[in-house]
C-alpha cells in the first residue's frame, strides 16, 4: 500500500523546531545568555561527576548528524512510501519536534540557573529519545536510514542519557543537598556505576553499539577531568578506577553485540529429540498373523 504525498506543514515544522534548538545553542555560545556559556554554568556548580570540557565537542557531530536526519526526513516526506515506513517516520518526527522545543527550552532554564525545572526538561528529553529509540527498533531499517536516522539518535541518546545524571547532580549541588551524610566522591562513584547498569540494559536491550559508544566517550571525559592537573589532577583515584572498570565492560558489551549481535548466553544447544516410531495397529498385526 503506497501512501500519497503529503502537505509541507508537517516537513515545515521539523524544519522549524531543528533551527530553533540550533539556534538557542548558538546564542548560548555566540552571545552568552545570562552573561555565560553553556559549561560555565556547569563551572559555577563544580561537581566530581562533570566531565571534561573536550568531551562536550559532541554535540558538534550531534547536531551536524540531526541536520542530515532533517534533510533525509525532507525528501522522505517529499516521496510515496509505503504505509509502514510513513507511520514509523511520522511517529519519529512528531516525537523529534517535541525533542527539540524541549532542547531549546532547556537552554534558557540552564543559563537562568533554574535548574530544578531543567531536571525535569532533560528527563523530559531523555524520554523522547527513549520513544524514537524503540520506534526505530520495531523497523527493519536500509543501510541510509541505519546511518541517516538510526546513527544520530543513537549517539544523541547516549549522551543525554549520562547529561540527565550530569543535570541532576548540578540541582543537587545548586540546592547544597547533604547526601545523606555519604561522601561526594562515594555519590559519584554510586552515580557512575548506575549509569552503566543503565547502560548496559540499553545496549543489551536495543542492540545498540553506537549508543554504548556514546557513554564510553562520556565516563571517559570523566576520567580525563580526574587526570588532568586543570582538573581534580588525581585527588580522587577511586572515581577513576570505578570509571575506568565501567569503560571496560561497557566496551567489552558493545565490541561483542556489535560482531554478534548479543551476549553468549553459555548454554549449549540440545539436539532435537528423535521422534520414536509409532507402534503398529492392533488390527494390522492380527492381519499380519493370519497371513502368516
Amino acid at each position: 500500500m503506497e501512501e500519497p504525498k503529503r502537505s509541507p506543514i508537517f516537513r515545515i515544522l521539523i524544519v522549524l523546531s531543528f533551527v530553533a534548538m540550533l539556534t538557542a545553542n548558538a546564542l548560548a555560545t555566540l552571545i552568552r545568555i545570562n552573561g555565560m556559556t553553556t559549561g560555565e554554568v556547569s563551572d559555577a556548580y563544580p561537581n566530581l561527576f562533570a566531565p571534561a570540557g573536550i568531551t562536550f565537542s559532541i554535540w558538534s557531530v550531534i547536531y551536524t548528524l540531526l541536520l542530515a536526519y532533517v534533510i533525509y526526513q525532507l525528501v522522505f516526506f517529499a516521496k510515496s512510501r509505503d504505509s509502514d515506513s510513513y507511520i514509523t517516520m511520522v511517529k519519529v518526527g512528531v516525537v523529534f519536534i517535541i525533542s527539540s522545543l524541549i532542547n531549546t527550552a532547556w537552554i534558557f532554564t540552564w543559563h537562568y540557573e533554574q535548574f530544578l525545572i531543567s531536571v525535569i526538561l532533560i528527563f523530559a528529553l531523555l524520554l523522547c529519545l527513549i520513544l524514537i529509540s524503540l520506534f526505530l527498533r520495531k523497523k527493519k531499517l536500509s543501510l541510509v536510514e541505519k546511518i541517516l536516522i538510526r546513527l544520530p539518535f543513537s549517539i544523541y541518546f547516549g549522551w543525554i542519557t549520562v547529561a540527565s545524571i550530569a543535570n541532576a547532580t548540578t540541582y543537587l549541588v545548586s540546592v547544597e543537598w547533604s547526601g545523606f551524610g555519604l561522601s561526594e566522591e562515594l555519590w559519584t562513584i554510586i552515580m557512575i556505576i548506575a549509569g552503566m547498569l543503565i547502560a548496559f540494559a540499553t545496549v543489551l536491550f536495543a542492540k545498540d553499539p553506537v549508543y554504548g559508544l556514546t557513554v564510553i566517550w562520556a565516563f571517559t571525559g570523566i576520567v580525563i577531568k580526574h587526570l588532568d592537573t586543570d582538573g581534580y589532577d588525581k585527588q580522587y583515584m577511586a572515581i577513576v578506577v570505578v570509571a575506568c572498570i565501567c569503560v571496560a565492560i561497557l566496551l567489552l558489551e558493545t565490541i561483542i553485540i556489535a560482531i554478534f549481535g548479543k551476549l553468549p548466553s553459555g548454554k549449549k544447544k540440545e539436539p532435537a529429540p528423535v521422534a520414536a516410531p509409532e507402534p503398529a495397529a492392533s488390527g494390522e498385526i492380527d492381519a499380519e498373523v493370519s497371513e502368516v
